[in-house]
């Protein structure tokens, strides 16, 4: 009888804590728009304006959960999306057409998650210290060659362009960055759920000595993980800046920490291996929904992040809650 543990079937990995979710969804909404002043919280304007800023961590979250379903971290995103900004602004300045510096920007992500995911695979190291000394390194570059100094690209990409409308406009009044999220989404959930990618995804972080046992190539698996958070780190960026018509270089500081906490809170397992996008998708909302809500109750800026902690471990314990339950442990 073989000693190594067989992976999760697709059924265990997306479980009872993962369906959670939904209802922690629901309930956050319904609280914050019982408590917030005149119930502004669900005033169309809000939910336009929450529906356009979401997308800006939320593209970034649905890479996070796919990577830690893959049992791995990768904290360096806070860099690699204002360094993606950076790259962007520079090639528009040198007089390279918006169309064309996305495309040279999109592959550049990639190959910034690459070289994290090879660096882990390659070297055995955990990826929570590879991805933070990539994070400190870029940052560093990103200070060092821009200066802390902001470059508008309004001159290159007017509001009015069809480049700026492709990522900050409406269809049919709902804005076009919640748009692209869902299809993020939902190629992702496909990708997730219904492809074998997507089985040796969950395989990879679920058992990964079981997983090589049977064939999957785990190494490839977490690596092209990676490259998939960099790209959608790259697009992120991109939609970010077009929308705010500048670069900073203190674009996406923070994105790591709160993507990895709207992940978990979607049910996502620190340990790998279990989650789904419907959960990942929801987690970024319901953190979002948590920080706007406190917002519109005068919660002090400085104060909201300890709400937000406090909501982590609370939604944690009932995942886990339910997890247990669910494996009958």
């Amino acid at each position: 009888m073989s000693s190594i543990a067989q992976p999760r079937s697709r059924l265990e990995s997306v479980n009872l804590g993962a369906l959670t979710t939904p209802a922690i969804f629901l309930l956050a909404f319904v609280l914050f728009w019982a408590l917030s002043p005149g119930h502004r919280f669900a005033d169309p304007r809000n939910l336009a304006a929450m529906a356009k800023l979401t997308p800006d961590l939320g593209i970034v979250a649905l890479g996070v959960g796919i990577l830690m379903i893959a049992g791995e971290f990768d904290l360096s995103i806070g860099s690699i999306l204002p360094l993606s900004s950076f790259i962007f602004a520079q090639l528009l300045l040198a007089g390279v057409p918006p169309a064309l510096a996305f495309i040279i920007v999109i592959p550049c992500g990639a190959l910034l998650g690459l070289t994290n995911g090879l660096l882990v695979v390659r070297t055995g190291l955990p990826s929570f210290i590879v991805t933070l000394s990539a994070m400190l390194f870029w940052r560093g570059v990103l200070y060092v060659v821009s200066g802390l100094m902001p470059i508008s690209i309004l001159k290159y990409v007017s509001r009015e362009s069809l480049f700026a409308e492709v990522f900050t406009g409406t269809v049919g009044g709902v804005p076009i960055q919640f748009i692209w999220f869902v299809i993020f989404a939902i190629i992702l959930g496909i990708v997730l759920h219904l492809g074998k990618f997507g089985n040796w995804i969950y395989a990879s972080g679920g058992a990964k000595e079981a997983a090589r046992a049977m064939g999957v190539r785990v190494g490839m698996t977490k690596v092209t993980c990676f490259a998939i958070l960099g790209m959608l780190c790259a697009f992120a960026a991109i939609m970010q800046a077009t929308r705010l018509g500048s670069f900073a270089a203190t674009q996406g500081i923070g994105f790591e920490l709160k993507a990895i906490a709207a992940v978990v809170v979607g049910g996502v397992s620190l340990r790998g291996g279990i989650g789904n996008m419907l959960g990942i998708a929801l987690g970024v909302f319901i953190i979002q929904i948590i920080d706007n809500g406190l917002i519109l109750m005068q919660v002090p800026v400085y104060g909201i992040n300890f709400f937000i902690g406090m909501a982590v471990i609370f939604f944690v314990i009932i995942n886990n809650a339910a997890n247990r339950q669910f494996s009958g442990e």
